[in-house]
């Protein structure tokens, strides 16, 4: 017979809870919501192995216990962690053994600790596959493909002992300026909500909990910059900046962060509006809410207090904290009266429910053998390498490489270089494995025959020039120059870091660093060295194929008289070279579609294409729009477009569904994957003023040369809802126009009427 009711696993998880809550101490309970130890203090190297250290044992000791225990496993610049004392895959379990027997055989009640992983794009762990990141993911146009990714990438986190997964998803990149812009899936709410979907049930199918980062707005800070205020109002927020979360729960998410920017005059984990009022009241999200690192500590600028800092947090909706010392000390707000220990007891049963439903009441460990070599998630992210890369520009003569091409210049300062290649919040890689530069890559793809020639021409950032001479010389004697350029998150050891893990860089700064948390810039341009390096070998007259390898969109500058063609690779990941070369010689297509607007100039800021419609011309010395337009990619083929055949033309708020059905045939001589786009854009009618145009749908095809298909789109509430005055979603009634082509530049339509309902 089961002592204790919270022991029964075929009791009904609320009732284990209760029965479990009854039991505690406040101490206890304090404990329960608190994640303020890094994982990688909890143990050091010992003898071949690893043991505990006595800071982890205080820690425990102190509560009786542990909530969470965030980034037993994680390695970077930031934690110092590397191969020579952090955790291997072949560690992982035994390790994550280790520290839960600890917790479970050594603590009153025997409640197992939550194990917090990051996996950003990949699990930030030694050994861990590292994904092509989100702005990458995002250019895909692939849920399908990425979600199972996330599982494959989730599967390694569980096996090494990980519950609970980190995951940057709900912020969107609204200004290109902001550091972090490489974590967004994009600008556009539909897209990330569709890739956020993907990701929680991906990871949920290996199961690991998913916890997404940022709610709410964080994309939308003043100016790009990081961790600033956000000037967003309530119906902004609703319409662009909360659809990614709403997706997230609705496919099962575990949690939220709670973000660093403020709404409204309140930090977001302040905020009882968003944290109980939308998220509880209006949501029913059942879930936990987690504090941003160190989050909770930064309300003593309002509260004066940490103690007070503390119950306001709570008060507002925040479960769980995140390295803070204000949580802490919760039992010090309930003694003074500012927090009422029901409160407390929500945030812990919030937690508790979640051990109950992992499982870990009944199995806390994992087997201590390493586990089994995964060859999927690598596979899986050179795919998704490869489905990223956007053809910008073409002059539809040069690519694909010929394989006459027998001398090939390879220029440019990321051509060669992994870690400029990876993203920003990634592993040390394990020296000497297998990882593919666009150098690599080409000369792998590059017939047998073939010279390749190489230098960086330049550096990264800076004004040295001095090997701009001998790359100029290498691209005149090539039949073709292909120039890497782009930027760099990559982390060095002596690099500065905020409290948070942010980097701390600034102009005078030589880590090179050109994206990532913290680094945001104020101009968008390429490095003034990298420009001097394409000016000078376009000028020796050989065909240039650039291709940008970057965390976020560069402002670039008319190259349809400099260079023959333009690639956008994003960070690709470890092999993304290998996805590079394939497209350049034409053993792949170009599918990638672009998931951001990229700018002609900082200057002209903002240029997302969903902006409010009011017929702005533009600047006297710059178009509205930006160079490329959100959704835009090029094939090595041409695609023509029909107009949108709509089976119904007229139809009620109480009965939206139609069909929208449009032609598409491939005119040229190459297969194509094209990405069909579906858009809506109100004429009249509403209960605001109407976007210029919004993504709701997007359909992938494969035609062969001279295939024709057709996308079939069906339309329903969530197509043509929009959000009312009461920040609800509805249909409401009005004109729209229905439009598709491949991208949101280039569309056709057909008029709905949304009849007032009788």
């Amino acid at each position: 017979m089961t002592a204790h009711l919270y022991r029964d696993p075929s009791a009904p998880v609320p009732e284990r809870v209760r029965d479990l809550l009854g039991r505690m101490t406040l101490t206890e309970k304090v404990g329960q919501v608190n994640q303020r130890m890094y994982g990688w203090h909890a143990y050091q190297r010992h003898d071949g192995g690893h043991r505990l250290t006595d800071a982890f044992r205080a820690e425990v000791a102190a509560y009786d216990g542990m909530g969470a225990l965030y980034g037993l496993q994680r390695a970077d610049a930031w934690s110092g962690v590397g191969f020579a004392d952090g955790i291997t895959a072949a560690d992982g379990a035994g390790v994550a053994d280790l520290v839960q027997r600890h917790v479970v055989e050594n603590t009153r009640l025997g409640i197992p600790v939550l194990f917090t992983e990051e996996m950003p794009h990949g699990h930030q762990a030694l050994d861990g596959t590292v994904l092509p990141v989100n702005l990458a993911v995002g250019a895909t146009w692939d849920p399908a493909l990425y979600e199972a990714a996330a599982a494959g990438v989730a599967a390694e986190l569980r096996a090494r002992g990980g519950h609970v997964a980190l995951v940057s998803a709900l912020d969107l990149l609204r200004d290109p300026r902001w550091g972090r812009a490489e974590e967004c899936f994009g600008e556009d709410p539909y897209l990330a909500a569709e890739f956020t979907g993907a990701l929680v049930r991906g990871a949920r199918s290996a199961g690991v909990a998913v916890v997404l980062k940022h709610f709410a707005g964080q994309g939308a800070t003043v100016g790009g910059r990081n961790s600033a205020a956000t000037e967003l109002g309530a119906r902004e927020l609703h319409e662009i900046h909360l659809a990614a979360a709403r997706a997230g729960v609705r496919a099962g998410a575990a949690g939220v962060m709670a973000a660093y920017n403020e709404f409204d005059g309140l930090p977001c984990v302040a905020s009882r509006t968003l944290l109980t009022g939308l998220l509880r009241e209006r949501w029913a999200f059942d879930g936990l809410v987690m504090a941003d690192g160190g989050a909770v500590d930064r309300l003593v600028r309002i509260t004066g207090d940490p103690v007070a800092a503390g119950a306001r947090a709570l008060n507002a909706g925040c479960d769980l904290s995140l390295w803070d010392a204000c949580f802490p000390r919760l039992a010090e707000a309930v003694d003074r009266g500012l927090v009422a220990e029901r409160t407390l007891d929500t945030a812990v049963a919030r937690v508790l429910a979640l051990k109950f439903r992992l499982g870990l009441f009944e199995q806390p460990y994992r087997t201590a053998a390493p586990p089994e070599p995964r060859s999927g998630p690598r596979e899986l992210s050179e795919r998704i390498a490869r489905a990223s890369v956007t053809l910008l520009a073409h002059d539809g003569a040069v690519l694909p490489l010929a394989p006459s091409t027998r001398r090939i210049a390879v220029l440019g300062p990321n051509a060669d270089s992994i870690a400029q290649q990876i993203g920003d919040y990634t592993a040390p890689q394990r020296p000497g494995s297998h990882h593919v530069t666009v150098l690599d890559g080409i000369r792998s793809a590059a017939p047998p025959d073939a010279e390749i020639t190489h230098a960086p021409g330049c550096d990264l950032v800076g004004g040295d020039l001095s090997g701009l001479p001998g790359a100029v010389a290498l691209a005149a004697a090539a039949d073709v120059a292909v120039l890497v350029l782009g930027g760099s998150s990559a982390r060095s050891d002596d690099a500065s870091f905020d409290t948070n893990g942010a980097a701390v860089v600034t102009s005078a700064d030589p880590v090179g660093m050109t994206c990532g948390e913290g680094v945001d810039l104020a101009d968008l341009s390429l490095p003034a060295g990298q420009l001097a390096l394409l000016d000078a070998v376009a000028a020796t007259g050989v065909p240039v194929v650039v291709v940008l390898v970057q965390g976020r969109p560069h402002a670039l500058p008319d190259l349809s008289g400099t260079a023959a063609a333009v690639l956008s690779a994003w960070y690709p990941g470890p092999w993304g070279g290998r996805a590079v070369a394939d497209v350049l010689f034409g053993a792949a297509e170009p599918e990638g579609r672009l998931p951001v607007s990229v700018p002609r100039s900082a200057a002209q800021l903002p240029v997302f294409y969903n902006a409010k419609d009011h017929g702005y011309r533009g600047y006297v010395d710059q178009p509205a729009g930006g160079r490329y337009p959100f959704g835009h990619g090029l094939s090595y083929t041409t695609v023509e477009y029909a107009p949108p055949r709509l089976s119904r033309t007229r139809v009620t708020p109480d009965d939206p569904t139609l069909t929208c059905r449009v032609t598409v045939r491939n005119t040229g001589a190459r297969p194509v994957r094209e990405t069909v786009q579906l858009y809506v854009r109100r004429l009249s009618g509403g209960s605001s003023w109407p976007r210029v145009r919004e993504l709701r749908g997007f359909v992938r095809l494969g035609l062969s040369p001279g295939e024709r298909a057709e996308a079939v789109f069906a339309i329903g509430a969530d197509t043509l809802a929009s959000v009312t005055r009461d920040l609800r979603l509805a249909v409401e009634p009005g004109e729209l126009l229905l439009e598709t082509g491949p991208s949101s530049a280039g569309t056709r339509g057909a008029r709905l009427v949304i009849a007032p309902p009788n």
